[in-house]
């Protein structure tokens, strides 16, 4: 965890953990991401995911909200708390006014609904990209 992103080479490829139980999202997001210049990583349950963000520190995080297990909130706040600057984008097909409110309380950058465009995810993590980057 000592790697800070301040001290990170621009060509340095940005560390994403994907975690969504429906396989198919990991499938389409993965490939698409590692095309962007990522280094992706996906799971399909949120305890293989929590242990993954224990031994490894990612950059950004996309998770969705309802799942066996850990639910993406509770992801959510582990995440914050081990690891504060990464930054998470909750993704959901049951988005609510008072779940997408809990998401931007507990930290997360960003609430998308399903089903998005994979273009509107791509340029939501870019704006995350250049947020890291110039330390924002």
């Amino acid at each position: 965890m000592s790697d800070s992103l301040e001290n990170r080479n621009i060509s340095d490829k940005l560390q994403l953990l994907i975690l969504d139980d429906e396989a198919i999202v990991c499938k389409r997001l993965k490939p698409a991401f590692q095309k962007a210049g990522y280094e992706v990583e996906t799971f399909v349950d949120s305890a293989s995911a929590k242990s993954r963000i224990n031994e490894k520190r990612f950059d950004i995080v996309i998770t969705d909200l309802k799942m066996e297990g850990d639910d993406g909130l509770r992801f959510l706040s582990h995440i914050k708390t081990i690891s504060p600057e990464t930054g998470v984008i909750i993704i959901t097909g049951f988005a609510t006014p008072e779940t997408a409110k809990e998401s931007f309380q507990k930290g997360a950058f960003d609430f998308v609904a399903k089903p998005f465009r994979l273009n509107d995810i791509i340029d939501l993590v870019r704006r995350m990209e250049k947020r890291i980057r110039s330390g924002a």
